[in-house]
């Protein structure tokens, strides 16, 4: 037994790596017994091809009872083309993380199925994943989703230890409160307001309130300029009962009460705007966060983040600030004169602040990443840029993400750039191409992207680049990633 324990500890830590697992079923019995349960706890977790989600639902009807199979039948719905075989392990006991978007998406796909089967197909299904045996971390309740999980006989097992939480405005709010009663231990919570006319959120509410160990919440506005103030003003209410708890924020408006001050705790803070309006940001820049590590904002006055940031206490190590078009020189001299840990920085950088960016090179000497921002109207000389990134960088900072427009003569600037580089720490380079041609440049963007990854290519044989790589509308990696290492598809 000591030795089968000891195996579970080492292949436990092969859970991301379904290949290696996979092959490793084939050795005996006994890592087959071990890996299967390892294996069958994510299949909600991650994006699906087609043709896996086809396989992974063939799998999952033939754990239906036979009970269900009679129910089914005496609807007319064969589901079962081939002679039917219980499987070999009861997978779905496994599953830990319940994506109802993913089980939706394959009920909806079955071909050749009347619409109003779908919801006896429906029921079922649901029936076989909730029940007393299964205990999931995870649920993610998909938009106009109105079935009564909590009604299920065995949903006070099976969401009793419930850790995560994604869900959105359009949720039955009976399900949420039904959820409320049962999930006590919820940490993580992700709520989409869709509707900005909605204005009955008594379920979120009553869950939000409910919880214990609330610690990381995020809540997205998909229609900043049109957000019903009202609704936003008792989301944060419930919010400010779980301050003790929270330390990750992101939030997709400008905050109608005074959360942030009573959220001291606060590690994470996302303010995540598409739109602007004419909103009073000064209550933001009194906010008192003494603990803050991870800020991320998107168009917040530069002004109102200096001041916020002049009040923290020096453990801000990952900034991302996104605001086109506005002089930011007092923001970056709030950065550098009071996040000397800081490892990661996203900004804009344009003619008027680059001085100010020397200074903050040669200020934050543990500065390890940075994401240069540029738009189509204030980009910054890259000669000048270039050079103070050669003659000021930390021996630290070799990890760059840049934004630009490509053109021939960024093209000589990255080459000053790469030669300025040689003898230095290898770097990781990710450009982010604005999609745009000039008039004046008569080869099209593809064959001048052509051109300077074939320059990079050179640099990479000589040594001065470890690794390129280009990230099409900042898409393919994490914002302060360089190396991917979350999988995508499966």
């Amino acid at each position: 037994m000591f030795v089968k324990d000891v195996l579970f500890l080492i292949l436990e830590e092969l859970k991301d790596d379904r290949k290696s697992l996979h092959s490793c079923l084939f050795v005996n019995r006994t890592w087959c017994e071990i890996i299967v349960p390892i294996l069958w706890k994510i299949p909600g977790k991650y994006t699906l091809t087609s043709n896996a989600k086809s396989s992974l639902f063939s799998v999952i009807l033939l754990h239906l009872s036979e009970e269900s199979r009679e129910i089914l039948k005496s609807q007319g719905i064969n589901l079962f083309i081939e002679e039917y075989r219980r499987p070999l392990f009861n997978y779905i006991s496994f599953w830990r993380y319940l994506n109802l978007f993913l089980i939706e998406s394959m009920i909806v796909s079955i071909k050749n199925i009347e619409k109003y089967n779908i919801s006896i197909i429906r029921r079922e299904v649901l029936n076989l994943f909730v029940n007393k045996y299964t205990k999931y971390i995870y649920l993610d309740i998909p938009e106009q989703f109105s079935y009564q999980l909590h009604q299920i006989p065995g949903a006070e097992h099976c969401f009793s230890r419930l850790e995560c939480l994604h869900c959105d405005d359009n949720t039955d709010q009976n399900i949420l409160k039904g959820l409320a009663r049962i999930s006590k231990s919820i940490r993580r919570l992700k709520f989409y307001i869709m509707q900005c006319n909605n204005n009955d959120n008594s379920g979120i509410i009553e869950l939000i309130e409910a919880q214990k160990k609330l610690v990381d919440v995020h809540l997205i506005y998909f229609y900043t300029n049109m957000r019903n103030e009202p609704y936003c003003k008792t989301l944060e209410e419930s919010l400010i009962k779980n301050s003790d708890t929270i330390q990750y924020l992101r939030i997709g408006w400008k905050p109608t009460t005074k959360i942030l001050t009573n959220l001291v705790n606060l590690i994470s803070l996302d303010i995540n705007l598409n739109l602007l309006g004419n909103a009073n940001w000064n209550h933001l820049g009194k906010v008192y966060l003494p603990r803050l590590k991870y800020l991320r904002a998107q168009q917040v006055p530069s002004k109102i983040l200096a001041s916020l940031i002049e009040n923290t206490e020096g453990n801000l190590t990952e900034i991302s600030i996104l605001y086109e078009g506005v002089d930011n020189r007092e923001l970056i001299r709030a950065i550098y004169q009071n996040c000397q840990n800081l490892r990661y920085l996203k900004l804009s950088f344009n003619n008027d602040n680059i001085t100010e960016l020397e200074n903050l090179l040669i200020k934050c000497q543990y500065l390890n990443g940075l994401v240069i921002f540029t738009d189509e109207i204030n980009e910054p000389d890259w000669d000048d840029l270039f050079e103070i990134l050669t003659k000021s960088s930390p021996s630290s900072l070799y990890k760059f993400k840049i934004s630009f427009i490509w053109s021939f003569k960024l093209l000589e600037s990255l080459r000053l750039f790469f030669d300025g580089w040689e003898g230095r720490h290898p770097m990781l380079l990710h450009t982010i191409p604005i999609d745009k041609y000039y008039s004046n440049v008569k080869q099209s963007l593809q064959q001048l992207q052509r051109q300077i990854e074939s320059l990079i290519k050179k640099y990479e044989a000589k040594g001065v680049i470890k690794k390129y790589d280009t990230d099409l509308y900042e898409s393919i990696f994490e914002e302060f990633e360089w190396i991917q290492k979350k999988l995508l598809f499966v």
